[in-house]
């Protein structure tokens, strides 16, 4: 029987491992998580290892064993942060299995582009948990709750500066009706608003989502801008999307709207957001991301805005793991063996 290596270098639970195992007597898995975070301390910002890398962790083993282990990989399972140089160290690698949904991840490292099949967890994360968020943003503007910490500062309440709306009827509209974005328009109309959204691939042809009213392509987003209440970005980071929310998309979106971003910062152009809220034309922001989140803190100009809720990215955090990373993996697993096709295969052109 032809063995096949899985290599882990991400941190998996007993059970995972189990899982991974048990989907064929060919798989050699070898569970490395943690081995390689002193390589990636070194080659990481200071911040982004602070936030993702287990404190003190050093990694495991010697360079050369680190080496070998590559060396022999025909699929890894991988995670974030990761070794930049995995291509080069790994001329037998096929297959690489991002655990985390964000395909924008890679592209610092030497896989993007390569000849290496990869895919990611796209629409398997904890979507649930990123859609109450986005609805907690929603709420925590609608009903002017940043007024109460400005009011507990003063020492006194500016009871007319809350300004409360009323949800049912508003206008939600979801930029990216993937899987999160398909949880948010469930939520949304869960709470009686009217649900519209784009995503780069519609199809006419098949009956709306549930809780959708409309869903459009990206040509159709400037027309949805004007009359949405709120809007939800919830897609990849790709050329295409970078600096999706101009100067431009803002003057287009409703006077005293709310935006709400779980997906990436750099599809939002901070400046211009911060020179809409300064012409008061949005009642708020709530970012889980900013530009540059995994090497330093938000702009500052944002940070201290009380109409701007910013978070390190925790919208997926809950007390419950419903992540289907590992669940992906051992389909795509069993697919491969099969010679099959595998789901979430990042296409280079398209950017996820």
């Amino acid at each position: 029987m032809q063995r096949i290596n899985v290599l882990s270098i991400q941190r998996i639970s007993a059970e995972d491992r189990a899982k991974i195992e048990a989907v064929d007597p060919a798989i050699d898995l070898t569970d490395a998580g943690g081995w390689y975070d002193g390589e990636i301390r070194e080659t990481w910002p200071a911040f982004t290892t602070a936030r993702y890398l287990t404190p003190g962790a050093t990694g495991s083993g010697s360079r050369e064993q680190r080496d070998r282990l590559l060396a022999e990989a025909e699929v890894i399972l991988g995670g974030w942060p990761f070794p930049l140089d995995l291509r080069a160290r790994a001329p037998r690698l096929k297959w690489f299995h991002q655990r985390p949904a964000g395909a924008s991840n890679l592209v610092l490292g030497d896989l993007w582009g390569s000849r290496v099949v990869v895919t990611t967890s796209r629409g398997l994360g904890n979507t649930l948990a990123m859609a109450e968020y986005a609805v907690a943003g929603i709420l925590h503007f609608a009903k002017g709750l940043h007024r109460a910490a400005a009011d507990r500062g003063a020492g006194v309440f500016d009871h007319r500066a809350y300004r409360p709306l009323l949800l049912e009827g508003k206008t939600a509209c979801v930029v990216g009706a993937g899987g999160i974005g398909l949880d948010v328009g469930k939520l949304c109309a869960a709470l009686g608003m009217r649900v519209v959204g784009t995503r780069r691939r519609p199809h006419p042809e098949q009956s709306l989502p549930p809780g959708f009213r409309a869903l459009g392509g990206p040509e159709d987003l400037d027309r949805f801008l004007p009359e949405s209440d709120f809007v939800v970005i919830c897609c990849q980071w790709t050329p295409e999307t970078t600096r999706l929310f101009d100067k431009d998309r803002f003057a287009a979106m409703k006077a005293g709207s709310v935006l709400v971003n779980v997906a990436r910062g750099e599809i939002v152009d901070e400046e211009a957001l911060a020179d809409a809220l300064q012409r008061d034309h949005l009642r708020g922001a709530a970012l889980d991301v900013y530009v540059g989140e995994f090497e330093h803190p938000p702009a500052s100009q944002l940070w201290s805005d009380p109409r701007v809720l910013i978070t390190p990215h925790i919208s997926s955090a809950s007390d419950e793991d419903r992540h289907g990373a590992i669940t992906l993996f051992c389909d795509n697993l069993r697919a491969y063996l099969a010679g099959g096709p595998l789901r979430n295969v990042i296409d280079w052109e398209r950017g996820y």
